[in-house]
């Protein structure tokens, strides 16, 4: 998961081509690609970043990034990219809460973990680490038509993933319209340590019961593919970016993607309950292995006296059953020639997916598809912050971002039995964001 999100800076002096810059690189995000941007040539521009992301007793994950690009003459640009990150902390297992309370297996099948009665089912064992490099190469082709390719990489100590990226871009109307179009091809590997869950087999937890530890790791293993899987997926993006006046542009994409192969979470597991609500067991989560998705975004920039207000909106469905809305607002201030302020709002709002159960009843037929995992459930989010920068009198600029983040599952129309409805299913998730980053 990226974490850091640039946004680009437009002071009210620079000219309506920097502004339409800004909104094309809005345009090849979905895709990854890097929109032509006009630098000085034999001159690296340089951007780092450290960002700190801080769940409330869950996930902490600390990033830092370092980009460049360099204009080779002639709009000839190269730009590359290396993010690590590091994620500790405690990761919820999509098991319910209990007044009991509960054993579970980590998922390498290495030893145990117990929760407290009353207490949310997160596994504190959770650490990953991840390299991502990208790098992209942009330059003009003919008759005001530009293209872009680029690679991506990224790797975590479970996951892989490589992807190609192509984009083209043309300008029309004295270069106040500009039409894109993109295609990404990503390939990922997925290797879980203690190997990849069998669908709803039960979670083996050592009580006592086994002979040896030989034979609890034979059950262990029965309920495990010790191979690797993988995910293929194709995202395709056509965009229109429209300068109005002087002062407004705007910009329309359609993004569509098609994924292929494992899309399930080897660390999730689903809570079989009773009528009175007591877990019986826990079985592993299995979600389909075909996903369609498809996007529609709008964005406005427009320049103000004194700084720049910028709006967009996206809409987003997919076969899955999951429909979104987002709502993103930064208003710029230009505080002096060379300091700023830019606060942040985001609104966000999604439906369940079609197979999302946050638990199961014993007894009841198994569903094709399930999972309790609430990131598909029905939730609301938003995003409040605020980012101050300063320019130095090198042209250096110093940049200061402080977030606050909540996310608010809902119940999908789930009727919970017996004790389950004394407790909560559904706890919001709270987090902090700060980051501060160096450009020069």
């Amino acid at each position: 998961m990226q974490l850091i999100s640039k946004s680009h800076i437009v002071k009210n002096n620079k000219t309506v081509a920097n502004v339409n810059t800004a909104l094309a690189a809005a345009a090849c995000a979905l895709l990854g690609t890097s929109p032509i941007v006009q630098a000085d040539e034999s001159v690296w521009e340089m951007d780092t970043a450290l960002l700190y992301y801080g769940e409330t007793d869950r996930v902490t994950a600390v990033e830092g990034v370092f980009s460049a690009k360099k204009d080779f003459g002639d709009e000839h640009i190269f730009s590359g990219k290396i993010v690590v990150d590091s994620l500790t902390g405690a990761s919820a297992s999509g098991a319910v809460v209990q007044l009991n309370a509960q054993t579970y297996t980590r998922p390498s099948g290495k030893g145990q973990y117990v929760i407290d009665a009353g207490d949310i089912p997160l596994d504190d064992t959770f650490h990953d680490t991840r390299v991502q490099l990208e790098a992209q190469w942009t330059q003009p082709l003919w008759n005001d038509m530009r293209g872009s390719t680029g690679v991506h990489l990224s790797k975590e100590y479970d996951y892989l993933s490589i992807a190609v990226n192509g984009s083209l871009a043309k300008d029309f109307n004295q270069k106040n319209t500009t039409v894109s179009a993109g295609l990404s091809l990503a390939f990922d590997t997925i290797d879980p340590e203690g190997g990849r869950p069998v669908a709803f087999s039960e979670m083996v937890i050592d009580e006592g019961q086994f002979a040896n530890e030989e034979a609890y790791q034979a059950a262990f293993d029965a309920t495990r593919q010790k191979d690797t899987d993988d995910k293929t997926t194709v995202d395709l993006m056509f965009g229109v970016t429209q300068i109005i006046n002087r002062r407004m542009l705007m910009q329309f994409n359609y993004g569509y993607s098609m994924s292929d192969g494992y899309h399930t979470d080897p660390f999730k597991v689903l809570s079989v309950v009773n009528d009175k609500g007591l877990t019986q067991s826990l079985v592993h989560e299995d979600r389909p292995t075909e996903r369609n998705r498809q996007s529609f975004y709008w964005q406005t920039k427009y320049a103000l006296d004194s700084g720049v207000a910028d709006i967009s909106y996206r809409y987003a469905t997919d076969d899955w059953d999951i429909n979104s809305h987002t709502i993103d607002s930064r208003l710029r201030f230009n505080l002096s020639d060379n300091t700023y302020i830019q606060p942040h709002f985001r609104y966000y709002q999604q439906g369940a997916a079609e197979f999302y159960q946050p638990f199961l009843i014993k007894g009841i037929t198994l569903p094709t598809f399930a999972s309790s995992d609430y990131r598909l459930g029905e939730m609301t989010a938003y995003t409040l912050g605020i980012k101050y920068g300063v320019k130095m009198a090198s042209g250096n600029e110093w940049a200061f971002r402080l977030e606050y983040y909540q996310q608010d599952p809902k119940n999908a129309d789930f009727e919970a039995p017996g004790m389950l409805q004394q407790l909560d299913l559904y706890p919001s998730v709270k987090a902090v964001i700060a980051q501060v980053s160096y450009s020069f």
